[in-house]
């Protein structure tokens, strides 16, 4: 009787499993998300023409753009590399880098791209970047500078990783203190570096304890810098209720926190006004 059932199953199952046919993987669309593949078809774009607005024109700014833009490191190298035998570092960085990596950013922030065309870009970019740094000694000129830090105790390091990426894409020099940092290390980092914002990131409730302590010896020393605190554990509820603190809600925020850090709003201002000045 055992062996009737079980052949009975073997049956059942035979006959639920599907014909599968040889398909050629297109690896081309690997990182595109299936949604923006119907949705070109629907509308005959692609997702460079939803940000054309953003891209340079003129040569060789468009090619670099282009390859930054499409996460090809090898060609933004050999493209800069011939560039800045006639083009200033500087002005490389602000009409073909910047752009090509902005318009990725502007894809993300919409939930067109994800994750991994971002970190391509930023590769590609960053290719661009070392020919310049090695081209000027190391001399390129930045916005300023951005202390960034995992809470000690917490080993969660991703959405720093990312915000960091849209922090360099923008042109801010980022002093990266990795994960588990203890409160009085960033207290030092901020005291020795001089940023003009810190950022702070906790996954779990039991390690964002370290931001009020962090803020508090900030104002001690009249260090009153705003303190982006984000990670799922962090609310904006919670960083109400220490001074400095400012919420972090997604990684493309940083740029346009760092922005308004740069002009001197204070972070009162910043945490009272954050929708309309990083938006998410």
């Amino acid at each position: 009787m055992r062996e009737v059932g079980w052949a009975m199953v073997e049956g059942i199952l035979a006959g639920m499993k599907p014909s599968v046919k040889e398909e050629r993987i297109d690896f081309g669309k690997i990182h595109t998300r299936w949604n923006v593949v119907e949705e070109e078809k629907k509308l005959g774009l692609k997702p460079e023409d939803l940000v054309k607005d953003l891209m340079p024109t003129a040569e060789p700014f468009k090619s670099i753009a282009e390859a930054v833009f499409k996460g090809d490191a090898t060609k933004v190298e050999s493209l800069v590399n011939e560039a800045i035998k006639k083009i200033p570092a500087k002005e490389l960085v602000d009409k073909a880098l910047a752009p090509g990596m902005q318009a990725v950013t502007k894809l993300y922030e919409d939930g067109i791209y994800y994750l991994p065309q971002v970190m391509l870009a930023a590769d590609a970019m960053q290719a661009g970047i070392n020919v310049l740094e090695k081209a000027t000694g190391g001399k390129l000129e930045k916005k300023g500078k951005v202390v960034m830090h995992v809470a000690e105790g917490d080993i969660h390091d991703l959405g720093k990783n990312l915000a960091k990426v849209f922090l360099i894409a923008d042109g801010w020099e980022v002093v990266d203190l990795g994960r588990d940092v203890p409160v009085d290390e960033v207290v030092k980092a901020v005291e020795e570096h001089k940023p003009v914002m810190v950022t702070g990131t906790a996954l779990m409730t039991t390690t964002m304890t370290a931001f009020p302590k962090i803020a508090q010896k900030l104002v001690e020393k009249g260090l009153n810098i705003p303190f982006v605190c984000g990670g799922g554990a962090v609310n904006e509820d919670f960083v109400q209720q220490f001074p400095l603190g400012i919420i972090g809600k997604k990684a493309h925020q940083a740029p346009k926190y760092a922005e308004a850090a740069a002009k001197k709003i204070s972070w009162e201002e910043i945490r009272r006004r954050w929708h309309e000045i990083a938006p998410v």
